[in-house]
């Protein structure tokens, strides 16, 4: 019920949590799963937000980072049907974590050490026209483990529409995935993976674009391979060498009838990754040293025609064609060394670490750790606090066309300052409380101080985003959880989190073109983040009256996010979007309205004997069928609308 010796924020999601939580749309398996955790955010295309950062979210895959955007936008997406469990964790940050530091998701691979065969399959369907499919296995011979999945999805809502009819929204995704392990001794350990992913996709229309015919086809690739190798020199000493190369890629493919602007890109990097981590125990002390380095090379590759001239659009010297083309290289370098003590009651941790970047910028940063739990056995209660320093680099996509000199000749009033990493503070103080011998209840108060607060912008209405810098950001706020892990047939949990995230301008880095970048750059009042929204909570109650049979009934609540109409014209904006989603926005507070779903769910065991079963499970989505708007006419994101009452259903087979 209560982790007495973590002394940060952090919670774990184990396999049956993954197994019958929400069926999501393709691509969104994690990112549905992660965002219902006290503190985190979803905005529009399954864009997440760990405590108000923008673009600040790590996964970790079996020990190695990955940090680039992996929103459905922009790669392709993890499916659970392969991970054994989810650790997210937004305070406390161990030394060993860098780069993105906003929240980290740290997920675990399935490995399945039976011997034999044993293996997987997941055949699902639901509303638009949603088809997916799943088979993998694991044969394990004592001493060897060769491990084989593959999956596939197709749907007609891939990324959130900005109008409710949903056009042009077809998404096709592919994924296969290969591993190896071996245990080579007794003490020493080698495992390979190797995958391939893919998704195509449509990018959705407004009313305007629609009537002309728009069509844009958008195209990620992602193939990786990954060597991991650990030495135990002892039962208290283990070594581990781990290192990844990967290819990623997305392109833009946009037909003569876009408005106002076709645009065509081809973007993408080569990855490489190594580290090496040396970790021991003595007496109470567990400690843990390590460096790593990536290595990328990287490709940009954009263009547009201007198909339609508004001075809404574009200032008039610009250019009706444009095409650029760079390479640059990433280079990064990091170490660390890190020690949790634990004394009776108490636990510390602390820890160091150095950074160096070196892409289009050239800085390093010392960050120093710092966090302690203190359990008081006899109230059921755990008291926490903790100190972060962060180092967060910049976004890779799109960074090289927007610290480009070319780019200067779109616009006579173009403004380019250099992308910095950001730099900042994290503080937090918590409290957990025991309640009975099933419950348990905790809070957490933060607030977060960040110098160079990364964002990102659009580049003329193409819907291609570049990073960009505001001077700084204040970020404070609540987290609070109730659990009730067993009462019976019963178990519930309930999350909340009350946000105000303030950005400070002048903004101090990126590229900004038109009237309005003079007073972008010499502004120096507040506004509220594009991800400001005051109250989110999420909730499920769950029933399983007989082991084979549960139902379960969720929900969530947003506040709303800040919506940035700059002075737009409501008749316009009712062309584009519709009389209903206008209606969504309240103009006077320039906020958008709040959003609540009611979730169903249930799951029944149809078959077993051994190892051998067969479960179904059905879920209906948003059973008001309630219009809810997540993002409105924002500079930032554009419009986005939350999915309408959708139902899914899958069937599980395990051998």
């Amino acid at each position: 019920l209560l982790d007495t010796t973590n002394a940060g924020t952090s919670y774990t999601l184990g396999t049956q949590a993954l197994n019958t939580g929400e069926l999501a749309m393709p691509g969104r398996s994690a990112i549905a799963v992660v965002q219902t955790q006290p503190g985190w955010l979803l905005e529009a295309n399954g864009v997440l937000h760990p405590r108000g950062s923008e673009y600040a979210t790590q996964y970790v895959v079996d020990g190695i980072p990955v940090l680039e955007n992996r929103s459905p936008a922009f790669a392709p997406g993890e499916d659970l049907d392969q991970v054994q469990s989810i650790r997210v964790f937004t305070s406390g940050i161990p030394a060993e974590f860098g780069r993105k530091l906003g929240g980290i998701v740290e997920t675990l691979s399935n490995r399945n050490p039976l011997h034999g065969f044993h293996g997987t399959a997941l055949l699902g369907g639901g509303s638009f026209d949603t088809e997916t499919a799943f088979l993998g296995g694991n044969y394990f011979d004592g001493r060897n483990i060769f491990g084989l999945s593959a999956s596939g999805a197709h749907t007609s809502r891939y990324l959130d529409p900005p109008v409710e009819q949903n056009y042009t929204n077809d998404a096709t995704t592919s994924s296969l995935r290969e591993s190896f392990e071996r245990d080579l001794t007794g003490q020493d350990r080698l495992r390979l993976v190797v995958n391939h992913s893919r998704v195509g996709f449509l990018v959705p229309n407004e009313q305007v674009q629609q009537a002309t015919g728009q069509r844009q086809d958008r195209n990620s690739l992602e193939s990786a391979g990954q060597l991991s190798y650990q030495h135990m020199f002892s039962s208290s000493l283990v070594a581990s060498l781990q290192a990844r190369v990967r290819d990623l890629s997305a392109d833009l493919q946009s037909n003569a009838q876009s408005i106002p602007i076709e645009a065509f890109q081809d973007r993408g990097f080569r990855d490489g990754y190594v580290s090496g981590t040396l970790a021991a125990q003595i007496g109470r002390h567990e400690l843990k040293f390590g460096a790593d380095a990536i290595y990328s090379s990287i490709h940009e590759k954009f263009s547009y025609h201007v198909t339609q001239v508004s001075g809404e659009d574009f200032d008039a010297s610009t250019p009706p064609n444009f095409s650029f083309f760079a390479t640059g290289l990433d280079r990064e370098q990091a170490f660390y060394g890190q020690d949790q003590i634990r004394f009776h009651n108490a636990s510390l941790s602390a820890g160091l670490r150095f950074d160096h970047y070196s892409l289009r910028a050239n800085e390093v940063a010392w960050s120093p750790r710092i966090a302690a739990a203190w359990y008081l056995p006899k109230a059921g209660i755990v008291v926490r606090g903790s100190y972060d320093r962060i180092f967060d680099t910049p976004a890779i996509e799109n960074l090289l066309l927007s610290t480009s000199a070319q780019v200067r000749t779109l616009n006579r009033t173009v403004v380019q300052l250099p992308v910095r990493p950001a730099r900042g503070n994290y503080y937090e103080t918590g409290i957990a409380k025991q309640i009975g011998h099933n419950a348990s209840w905790s809070t957490n108060y933060f607030w977060r101080d960040i110098h160079n607060f990364g964002d990102d912008d659009t580049l003329l209405n193409t819907g291609i985003s570049f990073p960009i810098v505001v001077d700084s950001a204040s970020i404070y706020g609540i987290d609070t959880q109730f659990s009730l892990v067993q009462h019976g047939p019963w178990s519930a949990w309930v999350n909340y989190s009350y946000l105000v995230a303030k950005s400070q301008l002048p903004v101090i880095g990126g590229l900004f073109l038109g009237v309005n970048a003079a007073a972008l750059l010499n502004s120096h009042r507040t506004i509220w983040a594009s991800q400001d929204q005051r109250h989110t909570a999420h909730g499920e109650l769950r029933y399983q009256p007989l082991p084979k049979f549960w139902a379960s009934l969720r929900v969530s609540y947003g506040s709303g996010l800040p919506s940035e109409l700059n002075g737009e014209d409501i008749s316009t904006l009712v062309a584009e979007f519709g009389q209903a989603e206008v209606d969504r926005v309240n103009l006077n507070t320039n906020r958008i309205r709040p959003s609540s779903t009611l979730d169903i769910a249930g799951g029944i065991e149809l078959w077993k004997r051994e190892l051998r079963a067969a479960q179904l499970q059905a879920d209906v989505h948003n059973v008001a069928n309630r219009l809810n708007v997540i993002n409105f006419a924002s500079l930032f994101s554009g419009t986005a609308i939350a999915p309408p009452r959708t139902y899914s259903l899958r069937l599980k087979l395990t051998f």
